[in-house]
């Protein structure tokens, strides 16, 4: 036999391997259920739409259409005829019903002491209070206590002692020392202390405020 002259090559067929076996029927599988979803894409069948989960609605509560209610709020000395929703918070209902900004609402669950007002000459969370359960109640807001352009001694010992930092807690603070020095004009430190214990300063100015609460008592 000349060099160079090899005669025909023949592929010897590879032997089937549990390994080849389980990668051809694999690929089979994955055929046929790429062509069953193509089929169910396709098909009007009934069985079909019925296979199909519904939405799930776990943990939503349903809609409920607000229920309004006629009130009469008695804010600052004056009567306010409102329209509201009956779910409406009096701190909503003072800010944009009445128009008063001064109350505040950083937490709105009855934590941070910032919307505090006086109803009836007592401090009140009005964010705890539904404005609807307001009527007949006597209620003030940090607007009541300027008078004819003069501060109240209370802000104005505020602003002097330089307990006023971001302003969210101040119109709370300010309430609960008005509050305080009515029924007590002399109050000493732990009276100071505990009259503001539910309004919290996020700014961290306590010292300030109970400095600026023994001020407007002296000039009381």
């Amino acid at each position: 036999m000349e060099e160079g002259n090899a005669g025909p090559v023949t592929e010897t067929p590879r032997r089937m391997t549990r390994r080849r076996f389980l990668g051809k029927a694999a690929t089979v599988s994955a055929a046929a259920g790429a062509a069953s979803a193509v089929l169910a894409a396709t098909s009007d069948a009934p069985r079909s739409l019925a296979a199909t989960p519904a939405p799930t609605t776990v943990g939503i509560a349903p809609y409920r259409p607000p229920v309004y209610q006629d009130i009469t709020l008695h804010v600052n000395g004056q009567d306010y005829n409102l329209r509201v929703d009956t779910r409406m918070t009096l701190t909503e209902a003072i800010r944009e019903e009445v128009h008063l900004t001064g109350t505040k609402i950083p937490c709105d669950q009855g934590e941070c002491g910032a919307c505090t007002v006086i109803m009836d000459g007592r401090t009140v969370y009005s964010c705890s209070i539904l404005a609807a359960a307001a009527q007949g109640h006597d209620i003030l807001t940090v607007e009541s206590l300027e008078q004819q352009g003069q501060l109240h001694p209370v802000q104005a010992a505020f602003i002097a002692q330089d307990a006023v930092q971001c302003g969210f807690c101040t119109s709370g603070q300010i309430m609960s020392v008005v509050t305080l020095l009515k029924s007590n004009p002399n109050p000493d430190e732990a009276a100071i202390r505990q009259a503001i214990q539910g309004n919290l300063c996020r700014c961290g100015t306590y010292t300030h405020i109970i400095e600026a609460a023994k001020a407007a008592a002296a000039q009381a």
